[in-house]
Protein backbone atom coordinates (compact mmCIF):
# COMPACT_ATOMS: atom_id res chain seq x y z
CA UNK A 1 0.00 0.00 0.00
CA UNK A 2 1.59 3.55 -0.84
CA UNK A 3 1.97 5.95 1.74
CA UNK A 4 2.25 9.80 1.29
CA UNK A 5 5.45 11.83 2.78
CA UNK A 6 2.82 15.03 2.69
CA UNK A 7 0.31 14.51 5.87
CA UNK A 8 -0.46 16.12 9.11
CA UNK A 9 -0.94 14.78 12.09
CA UNK A 10 -2.33 15.98 15.69
CA UNK A 11 -3.48 15.03 19.43
CA UNK A 12 -4.67 16.58 22.28
CA UNK A 13 -4.35 14.81 25.19
CA UNK A 14 -5.94 16.35 28.43
CA UNK A 15 -6.24 15.15 31.85
CA UNK A 16 -6.42 16.22 35.34
CA UNK A 17 -3.86 14.77 38.03
CA UNK A 18 -4.47 15.76 41.89
CA UNK A 19 -6.86 18.59 41.02
CA UNK A 20 -4.11 19.95 38.49
CA UNK A 21 -4.83 19.58 34.25
CA UNK A 22 -2.22 18.82 32.33
CA UNK A 23 -2.34 19.37 28.70
CA UNK A 24 -0.12 18.30 25.70
CA UNK A 25 -0.55 19.41 21.98
CA UNK A 26 1.40 17.75 19.82
CA UNK A 27 1.26 18.34 15.84
CA UNK A 28 3.31 17.12 13.03
CA UNK A 29 3.53 18.04 9.61
CA UNK A 30 5.43 16.58 6.70
CA UNK A 31 6.46 17.06 2.91
CA UNK A 32 8.42 15.23 0.36
CA UNK A 33 12.38 14.45 0.78
CA UNK A 34 15.19 12.52 -0.29
CA UNK A 35 15.62 11.52 3.09
CA UNK A 36 14.22 11.56 6.94
CA UNK A 37 14.53 14.67 8.44
CA UNK A 38 12.78 15.61 11.59
CA UNK A 39 12.68 18.80 13.35
CA UNK A 40 11.19 19.08 16.78
CA UNK A 41 10.31 21.97 18.56
CA UNK A 42 9.61 21.83 22.27
CA UNK A 43 9.61 23.94 25.34
CA UNK A 44 11.81 24.29 27.90
CA UNK A 45 12.33 21.46 30.12
CA UNK A 46 10.88 18.90 27.35
CA UNK A 47 14.03 19.48 25.02
CA UNK A 48 15.72 16.13 26.42
CA UNK A 49 12.74 14.33 24.96
CA UNK A 50 13.88 15.41 21.07
CA UNK A 51 15.67 12.03 20.63
CA UNK A 52 12.78 9.45 21.31
CA UNK A 53 10.36 11.38 19.57
CA UNK A 54 12.96 11.39 16.67
CA UNK A 55 13.72 7.47 17.29
CA UNK A 56 9.74 7.14 17.23
CA UNK A 57 9.34 8.97 13.88
CA UNK A 58 12.41 6.44 13.02
CA UNK A 59 10.35 3.26 13.16
CA UNK A 60 7.47 5.10 11.25
CA UNK A 61 9.12 6.50 8.35
CA UNK A 62 11.81 5.70 5.97
CA UNK A 63 11.79 9.78 4.21
CA UNK A 64 10.16 13.23 4.54
CA UNK A 65 11.19 16.58 5.79
CA UNK A 66 8.87 16.41 9.35
CA UNK A 67 8.27 18.85 11.50
CA UNK A 68 6.57 18.15 15.31
CA UNK A 69 5.96 20.76 17.76
CA UNK A 70 4.43 20.78 21.21
CA UNK A 71 2.20 23.13 22.59
CA UNK A 72 1.44 22.40 26.69
CA UNK A 73 -1.36 23.63 28.67
CA UNK A 74 -0.88 26.35 31.86
CA UNK A 75 -0.46 23.96 34.20
CA UNK A 76 1.96 22.13 32.78
CA UNK A 77 5.08 24.58 32.19
CA UNK A 78 8.34 23.54 33.49
CA UNK A 79 9.38 26.04 36.70
CA UNK A 80 12.52 27.85 35.51
CA UNK A 81 15.05 27.85 38.34
CA UNK A 82 18.05 30.37 38.92
CA UNK A 83 22.12 29.03 37.99
CA UNK A 84 24.68 30.84 39.37
CA UNK A 85 27.61 30.35 36.90
CA UNK A 86 30.33 29.70 39.89
CA UNK A 87 33.38 30.32 37.72
CA UNK A 88 32.39 33.77 36.92
CA UNK A 89 31.39 34.44 40.71
CA UNK A 90 34.86 33.38 41.86
CA UNK A 91 36.17 35.75 39.05
CA UNK A 92 34.30 38.46 40.14
CA UNK A 93 35.27 37.84 43.91
CA UNK A 94 39.04 37.78 43.03
CA UNK A 95 38.55 40.94 41.14
CA UNK A 96 36.52 42.44 44.30
CA UNK A 97 39.70 41.16 46.16
CA UNK A 98 42.32 42.45 44.15
CA UNK A 99 40.44 46.42 44.77
CA UNK A 100 40.25 45.36 48.18
CA UNK A 101 44.22 44.98 48.54
CA UNK A 102 45.02 47.99 46.32
CA UNK A 103 44.40 50.17 49.15
CA UNK A 104 40.74 51.05 47.76
CA UNK A 105 37.71 50.89 49.73
CA UNK A 106 34.91 48.62 48.69
CA UNK A 107 32.40 48.95 51.36
CA UNK A 108 30.14 45.98 51.14
CA UNK A 109 29.13 43.86 48.09
CA UNK A 110 25.00 43.67 47.55
CA UNK A 111 24.67 40.02 46.67
CA UNK A 112 21.43 41.38 45.23
CA UNK A 113 23.45 43.83 43.39
CA UNK A 114 25.71 41.14 42.33
CA UNK A 115 23.53 38.82 40.75
CA UNK A 116 22.64 41.54 38.21
CA UNK A 117 26.01 41.28 36.98
CA UNK A 118 25.79 40.03 32.78
CA UNK A 119 25.87 36.37 32.47
CA UNK A 120 26.19 35.67 36.33
CA UNK A 121 22.69 33.92 36.31
CA UNK A 122 20.76 31.89 34.50
CA UNK A 123 17.75 30.56 34.02
CA UNK A 124 17.03 26.77 33.95
CA UNK A 125 13.43 24.67 33.60
CA UNK A 126 13.21 21.78 36.01
CA UNK A 127 10.34 19.54 34.78
CA UNK A 128 8.40 16.28 36.90
CA UNK A 129 9.84 13.56 35.24
CA UNK A 130 5.93 12.02 35.29
CA UNK A 131 5.11 14.99 33.28
CA UNK A 132 7.86 14.31 30.57
CA UNK A 133 6.57 11.03 30.47
CA UNK A 134 3.23 11.72 29.88
CA UNK A 135 3.42 14.00 27.18
CA UNK A 136 6.06 11.58 25.40
CA UNK A 137 3.00 8.95 25.63
CA UNK A 138 0.53 11.59 24.33
CA UNK A 139 2.75 11.92 21.19
CA UNK A 140 1.96 8.09 19.88
CA UNK A 141 -2.11 9.59 19.77
CA UNK A 142 -0.52 12.44 17.27
CA UNK A 143 1.66 9.65 15.31
CA UNK A 144 -1.16 7.29 14.70
CA UNK A 145 -3.52 10.31 13.63
CA UNK A 146 -0.80 11.06 10.89
CA UNK A 147 -0.25 7.67 10.08
CA UNK A 148 -3.80 7.24 8.68
CA UNK A 149 -3.44 10.80 7.32
CA UNK A 150 -0.52 9.16 4.99
CA UNK A 151 -1.98 5.79 4.41
CA UNK A 152 -5.32 7.79 3.27
CA UNK A 153 -3.51 10.19 0.84
CA UNK A 154 -1.80 7.22 -0.73
CA UNK A 155 -4.54 5.38 -1.27
CA UNK A 156 -5.86 8.20 -2.90
CA UNK A 157 -2.71 8.98 -4.90
CA UNK A 158 -2.50 4.54 -5.63
CA UNK A 159 -5.75 5.47 -7.66
CA UNK A 160 -4.28 8.10 -9.50
CA UNK A 161 -1.87 6.37 -10.66
CA UNK A 162 -3.37 3.47 -11.52
CA UNK A 163 -5.80 4.90 -13.69
CA UNK A 164 -2.61 6.89 -15.49
CA UNK A 165 -1.08 3.65 -15.77
CA UNK A 166 -4.34 1.84 -17.45
CA UNK A 167 -4.28 4.71 -19.94
CA UNK A 168 -0.52 4.27 -21.15
CA UNK A 169 -1.55 0.78 -21.56
CA UNK A 170 -4.58 1.93 -23.84
CA UNK A 171 -2.22 4.49 -26.02
CA UNK A 172 0.35 1.73 -26.43
CA UNK A 173 -2.00 -0.65 -27.76
CA UNK A 174 -3.47 2.48 -30.13
CA UNK A 175 0.62 2.57 -31.22
CA UNK A 176 0.85 -0.92 -32.12
CA UNK A 177 -2.73 -1.00 -34.07
CA UNK A 178 -1.74 2.08 -35.72
CA UNK A 179 1.97 0.73 -36.72
CA UNK A 180 0.77 -2.28 -38.55
CA UNK A 181 -0.11 0.50 -41.41
CA UNK A 182 2.75 2.72 -41.19
CA UNK A 183 4.79 0.75 -43.88
CA UNK A 184 2.18 1.07 -46.44
CA UNK A 185 1.22 4.49 -45.94
CA UNK A 186 5.11 5.63 -46.23
CA UNK A 187 5.21 3.20 -49.52
CA UNK A 188 1.84 5.08 -50.70
CA UNK A 189 3.66 8.27 -50.34
CA UNK A 190 6.42 7.72 -51.98
CA UNK A 191 5.24 6.25 -54.74
CA UNK A 192 2.78 9.21 -55.51
CA UNK A 193 5.99 11.60 -54.94
CA UNK A 194 7.67 9.64 -57.60
CA UNK A 195 4.33 9.45 -59.66
CA UNK A 196 3.89 13.59 -59.90
CA UNK A 197 7.71 13.78 -60.40
CA UNK A 198 7.82 11.64 -63.76
CA UNK A 199 10.55 9.62 -62.44
CA UNK A 200 11.32 5.81 -63.91
CA UNK A 201 12.28 4.16 -60.56
CA UNK A 202 13.64 0.54 -60.01
CA UNK A 203 10.48 -0.91 -58.15
CA UNK A 204 13.24 -3.59 -56.05
CA UNK A 205 15.21 -0.36 -55.22
CA UNK A 206 12.09 1.01 -54.08
CA UNK A 207 11.05 -1.94 -51.41
CA UNK A 208 14.32 -1.96 -50.61
CA UNK A 209 14.51 1.98 -49.00
CA UNK A 210 11.00 1.35 -47.46
CA UNK A 211 12.38 -1.60 -45.70
CA UNK A 212 15.30 0.22 -44.19
CA UNK A 213 12.37 3.00 -43.50
CA UNK A 214 10.75 0.32 -41.95
CA UNK A 215 13.62 -0.50 -39.64
CA UNK A 216 14.09 2.82 -38.74
CA UNK A 217 10.69 3.66 -37.91
CA UNK A 218 10.07 0.52 -35.67
CA UNK A 219 9.24 1.18 -32.50
CA UNK A 220 7.51 -2.61 -31.42
CA UNK A 221 10.49 -2.84 -29.12
CA UNK A 222 9.72 0.54 -27.20
CA UNK A 223 6.18 -0.38 -26.62
CA UNK A 224 7.29 -4.07 -25.83
CA UNK A 225 9.16 -2.07 -23.12
CA UNK A 226 6.44 0.45 -22.22
CA UNK A 227 3.69 -2.81 -21.55
CA UNK A 228 5.98 -4.35 -19.51
CA UNK A 229 7.25 -1.08 -17.21
CA UNK A 230 3.24 -1.08 -16.82
CA UNK A 231 2.91 -4.47 -15.58
CA UNK A 232 6.01 -3.51 -13.31
CA UNK A 233 4.62 -0.18 -12.11
CA UNK A 234 0.84 -2.22 -11.18
CA UNK A 235 2.77 -4.71 -9.11
CA UNK A 236 4.85 -1.94 -7.37
CA UNK A 237 1.53 -0.39 -6.21
CA UNK A 238 0.74 -3.55 -4.40
CA UNK A 239 3.59 -4.09 -2.63
CA UNK A 240 3.55 -3.19 1.08
CA UNK A 241 7.25 -1.87 1.90
CA UNK A 242 7.69 1.61 0.49
CA UNK A 243 8.12 1.71 -3.23
CA UNK A 244 8.75 5.17 -4.00
CA UNK A 245 12.25 5.04 -5.44
CA UNK A 246 10.91 2.21 -7.29
CA UNK A 247 8.52 3.99 -8.93
CA UNK A 248 10.50 6.84 -9.43
CA UNK A 249 12.72 5.04 -10.98
CA UNK A 250 10.14 3.50 -13.49
CA UNK A 251 9.28 6.54 -14.44
CA UNK A 252 12.28 7.57 -15.37
CA UNK A 253 12.22 4.69 -17.97
CA UNK A 254 8.33 5.06 -19.09
CA UNK A 255 9.87 8.45 -20.53
CA UNK A 256 13.22 6.97 -22.06
CA UNK A 257 10.95 4.68 -24.07
CA UNK A 258 8.11 7.51 -24.95
CA UNK A 259 11.27 9.71 -25.92
CA UNK A 260 12.36 7.10 -28.00
CA UNK A 261 8.96 6.60 -29.56
CA UNK A 262 8.39 10.23 -30.05
CA UNK A 263 11.81 10.30 -31.99
CA UNK A 264 10.84 7.60 -34.59
CA UNK A 265 7.41 9.26 -35.48
CA UNK A 266 6.63 9.50 -39.18
CA UNK A 267 3.20 10.98 -38.79
CA UNK A 268 1.12 13.18 -36.73
CA UNK A 269 -1.51 10.58 -35.09
CA UNK A 270 1.94 8.61 -33.41
CA UNK A 271 3.44 12.05 -32.52
CA UNK A 272 -0.18 13.45 -30.69
CA UNK A 273 0.25 10.14 -28.96
CA UNK A 274 3.72 10.14 -27.55
CA UNK A 275 2.74 13.99 -26.13
CA UNK A 276 -0.36 12.71 -24.84
CA UNK A 277 1.91 9.73 -22.86
CA UNK A 278 4.34 12.64 -22.17
CA UNK A 279 1.38 14.36 -19.91
CA UNK A 280 0.56 11.49 -18.54
CA UNK A 281 4.01 10.42 -17.60
CA UNK A 282 4.88 14.07 -16.06
CA UNK A 283 1.14 13.53 -14.17
CA UNK A 284 2.11 10.19 -12.35
CA UNK A 285 5.85 11.34 -11.63
CA UNK A 286 4.69 14.99 -9.88
CA UNK A 287 2.71 12.09 -7.72
CA UNK A 288 5.43 9.66 -7.13
CA UNK A 289 7.68 12.28 -5.96
CA UNK A 290 5.28 12.52 -2.58
CA UNK A 291 5.70 8.82 -2.40
CA UNK A 292 7.36 7.37 0.37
Amino acid sequence: MLQSMTAYGQSLTSQINESVQEEFNWEMRSVNHRYLDVSVHLPVGFRAMATEVRAKVAELLGRGKIDISLTLGVSTKAREDIVVDKALLSQLKEAIDAVRNSGIETGVVDPLSLLKWPGLTQQEATLDTSIAVKALLSFDACLIDFNHTRMREGEQIALMLSARAQSISQLVSQLRERRLGVVQRQRARLIEKLAQLEIDHDTSRLEQELVYTAQRLDIDEELDRLDVHVVEFHKALLRTEPVGRRLDFLMQEFNREVNTVASKSSDSATTAATIELKVLIEQMREQVQNVE
